[in-house]
């Protein structure tokens, strides 16, 4: 593959870019300026190794020709430089052609992350809250910021269902390939007989949503508030400050009870209520150019996951990639980084496989 017409591509657009961030009127559409540096620095970054990658290649076809020539002490240090050469081109290669396949334009939006008990009773609602603490670990870690937008917790501990935010660098890219179903195989600690459980979690990751991207009419709203309760319907305060939202046009609900005040449930509402809009408008666009798309976490069903959690065996599988950690507990501190950037790679093979180059 000619690497040359692609870099050369990189470095105008890259200069196109320099020049419009250049101008001071960019900076009045905050947005903007951010969508374009981002751009500028995904294109530094690929101009530099691009640049390294035509003079590795230069460098190891001299290196070879020394090599094979008369003068043995020169000919012995080349060849040296000929296997570093050899490993680091590839790598070069694959990188450059990464940069071809265009980025997501949502990865790098904060998200609204949803898990919700699936089949297993109990047991998939305190793995609802398992998966909750890994997320908030691993956010952590990445230097975001989690915010709790709704719970519904369970009587045995867990939760029903939890939405939180997750907001800082990147966050959808490294997080959307969690969506579908999570199934986890351990014996539930209320198992007397020591038998081993197989639940299941559904988790959505929706990328976040402003009101530029998706406006609301009032008017498609029904807005109920009513008292807020916990778990077993016990009452968590006295006023009418829990807030439901009903999207006529697409019969979405969304409920909000976490705050004290209506006003903030209502708020945190319309940005859950937004985020789901704009990821079901993502979702037809994709229909358009696919002549099939796997819906996102499915009925929750057994059978239908694209990861497992075996804790007796002490392993985490990605069915996707057929990927196996023996790390489990590791990874439910949140340290999940391999896994999402395996998935992440086969993502961007798959769709550089498409591109047909």
């Amino acid at each position: 593959m000619d690497f040359q017409p692609h870099i050369e591509k990189f470095a105008t657009r890259m200069g196109e870019v320099e020049t419009e961030l250049g101008d001071p009127k960019v900076f009045e559409n905050n947005r903007r300026a951010q969508e374009l540096g981002r751009e500028y620095a995904r294109l530094k970054n690929l101009v530099a190794l691009g640049e390294r990658l035509l003079k590795a290649k230069d460098e190891l076809e001299e290196n070879r020709a020394l090599a094979a020539g008369d003068d043995a002490e020169m000919a012995e240090m080349a060849a040296e430089e000929i296997p570093p050469l050899e490993e680091e081109i590839p790598r070069l290669e694959k990188e450059v052609q990464f940069g071809l396949v265009p980025p997501d334009s949502t990865d790098s939006r904060n998200t609204i992350v949803e898990i919700r008990a699936g089949a297993g009773g109990d047991e998939a609602a305190l793995f609802v809250g398992d998966l909750y603490r890994m997320y908030t670990h691993f956010a952590t870690a990445q230097g975001w910021s989690h915010e709790l937008m709704e719970s519904n917790g369970a009587e045995m501990g867990g939760f029903r269902e939890v939405i939180f935010a997750l907001n800082g660098e990147e966050v959808y890219k490294l997080m959307k390939f969690e969506s579908g179903v999570h199934r986890v195989q351990r014996v539930p600690a209320t198992e007397a007989s020591g038998r081993i459980h197989t639940s299941t979690v559904t988790v959505a990751v929706l990328p976040e949503a402003e009101e530029v991207d998706v406006e609301i009419d009032p008017n498609d709203l029904d807005v109920d508030v009513y008292r807020s309760s916990g778990p077993g319907g016990q009452s968590v305060n006295t006023t009418d400050s829990a807030v439901r939202l009903t999207h006529k046009p697409t019969g979405l609900v969304v409920t909000c009870q976490d705050e004290k005040s209506q006003h903030k449930n209502k708020a945190k509402a319309m940005k859950v209520l937004r985020s789901r809009l704009l990821d079901l408008r993502i979702a037809e666009e994709q229909a358009k150019y696919a002549a099939e798309r796997k819906a996102q976490v499915g009925t929750g069903e057994r059978n239908e996951r694209i990861r497992t959690y075996n804790f007796p065996q002490n392993r985490v599988s990605d069915h996707r990639i057929e990927l196996t950690l023996h790390s489990l507990p590791q990874f439910m501190e949140g340290e999940i980084t391999e896994m999402s950037q395996s998935l992440w790679q086969h993502d961007l093979e798959e769709k550089l496989n498409a591109l047909k180059l």
